[in-house]
């Protein structure tokens, strides 16, 4: 049997060494006091139910997915000893801030005005967040990618954040994949190709017939974090 010294060397590895294992983080757990109610909120927001289990009265344990999400949510009686409404700062990107929050007020959904930070204060009156404690009205000015958010809560107090990404940061994804997680992701990401476009053929002051390679070079770079096409 290998013993635990085997097993935890210090020795550093080689590349040859080095196995590595995917390992997709597919779950979380929120903590809800009424299980009927978090599922009836869960419903209404449009999200997936993939599993509604019950055993006897001791355990149930409901899962639902986002539209377009690799990760889903668990909630349940007895799943977690955490306290109803201790989940906090739970991120959902979206491609346009304005139309998730439309989408949000038209299910019912009680959801903050659209806001960015106010320059990295981590000291301030507002819930703290990745950018800070201090929330200014309105979508970042220079529509920045990673800038803007909306916020919103379950019925037990478990805090959800949407977050406009529009372009990743280098290093974020796979730079040899593009992949869209939904039809709207595709829409709006064309879009911005388009508009992209038309400033592209204003400076050269000529009708593009290749923009379908253009397009694509554009949508490929944005996603990788990789310099855009002039």
């Amino acid at each position: 049997m290998a013993t635990l010294s085997a097993i935890h060397s210090n020795e550093p590895a080689t590349n040859d060494e080095i196995v590595k294992v995917d390992m997709k983080f597919e779950v979380v757990v929120i903590p809800v006091s009424e299980v009927n109610r978090a599922k009836e909120f869960y419903t209404r927001l449009g999200w997936r139910l993939d599993a509604d289990f019950t055993t006897g009265d001791d355990w149930s344990g409901v899962q639902f997915t986002p539209p377009g999400s690799g990760c889903s949510v668990i909630f349940g009686k007895n799943i977690t000893p955490a306290e109803p409404g201790s989940a906090q700062g739970m991120y959902l990107i979206v491609s346009d801030i304005e139309a998730a929050r439309n989408e949000l007020l038209r299910r019912g959904v009680e959801v903050s005005e659209v806001f960015h930070g106010g320059g990295n204060v981590y000291v301030g009156p507002d819930e703290p967040y990745l950018f800070g404690r201090v929330r200014i009205g309105g979508p970042d000015p220079g529509h920045g990618s990673y800038r803007s958010f909306a916020s919103f809560n379950d019925p037990d107090g478990n805090g959800w954040l949407l977050q406009e990404i529009t372009t990743r940061l280098p290093g974020r994804i796979d730079s040899a994949t593009t992949a869209f997680a939904s039809p709207s992701d595709l829409e709006s990401a064309l879009r911005r190709a388009e508009t992209a476009h038309g400033e592209h053929e204003k400076r050269t002051g000529q009708r593009d017939a290749n923009w379908p390679a253009w397009y694509a070079s554009y949508m490929v770079a944005e996603q990788s974090g990789k310099e855009l096409p002039q």
